[in-house]
């Protein structure tokens, strides 16, 4: 059995990006690697089929308590996968459902934390919910906040996006990569060969470049316009948008971003999130 790495992140903070980089760079191919093809590179925590396996009900027929039960089995199921790590995607925050952890760190080996400014997350998402920009500022600063068991999912958990961050950032640990969204768009071979040697990689700078490269949006953007992707939403018009940062200058009113620093300003200024003259 292998032990998992997660790479979490609050929902539209680069997780897919960072996802594909990963696959590009240990696919180590000259073409990009396919955008659909990253469920078998990388599990996803809330997939229904590992709590399936471990359920002895449908799951359905569960009350959420119940359900929470099950995830340390669910995680330990994928450990069966590979000898050897497992990458697993997880937009929970690091704590617990009714009173059991989101997260099995009996079968967890590491984990990468991507975090984006919130200023910029709130358009994207409200993209990806299909809600108001309004709606989502809302939702973004509900404790507790998450989503519902669906046909192919069982519910997140993310909380607020302060608590989210928080949760993942709040103690150092040298089995805890953190990194900015923000520093993958402006530095990308310093911040993604530094994520590449946190896993006990060394890839040479030509592997790196071609990696960060095959990764790129433009990449990402264009084979989803020519073969779609299968976790965008049904109501989104497109998953991959503009993955530049600072678009919340021209997105939001000032009465929303004062809500939002209003709502996230102790971990917003953490991490140098709070703009100048705010």
């Amino acid at each position: 059995m292998g032990a998992l790495i997660w790479l979490a992140s609050y929902p539209k903070s680069g997780n897919t990006w960072v996802r594909s980089f990963l696959h590009n760079l240990l696919r180590n191919t000259e073409q990009p690697a396919d955008i659909n093809s990253l469920n078998q590179f990388c599990l996803g925590s809330s997939s229904r089929r590992w709590f399936e396996q471990v359920s002895p009900v449908p799951l359905e027929q569960l009350k959420p308590e119940a359900l929470a039960r099950l995830r340390p089995a669910a995680q330990a199921k994928m450990t069966t996968v590979s000898p050897d790590s497992i990458f697993v995607k997880s937009h929970n925050h690091l704590g617990a459902w009714f009173g059991v952890p989101l997260h099995n760190m009996q079968v967890t080996a590491g984990a990468i934390y991507i975090l984006r400014n919130p200023l910029d997350v709130v358009p994207s998402f409200a993209g990806h919910l299909g809600m108001s920009i309004d709606d989502t500022i809302g939702f973004m600063s509900t404790d507790g906040a998450g989503t519902k068991l669906t046909a192919k999912h069982v519910p997140e958990v993310y909380d607020s996006w302060s608590a989210h961050v928080a949760s993942w950032t709040g103690a150092k640990s040298g089995q805890l990569f953190v990194v900015r969204y923000e520093d993958l768009v402006e530095r990308p071979e310093e911040s993604f060969g530094a994520m590449a040697r946190f896993l006990g990689l060394n890839p040479d700078n030509e592997r790196l470049e071609r990696a960060i490269r095959n990764s790129s949006f433009d990449v990402l953007r264009s084979q989803e316009r020519e073969h779609g992707f299968k976790e965008k939403p049904a109501h989104a018009e497109s998953f991959f948008r503009e993955g530049r940062a600072g678009q919340w200058r021209e997105r939001l009113s000032e009465e929303q971003i004062i809500r939002i620093l209003s709502d996230h300003r102790e971990q917003m200024a953490r991490f140098g999130y709070v703009p100048e003259g705010y």
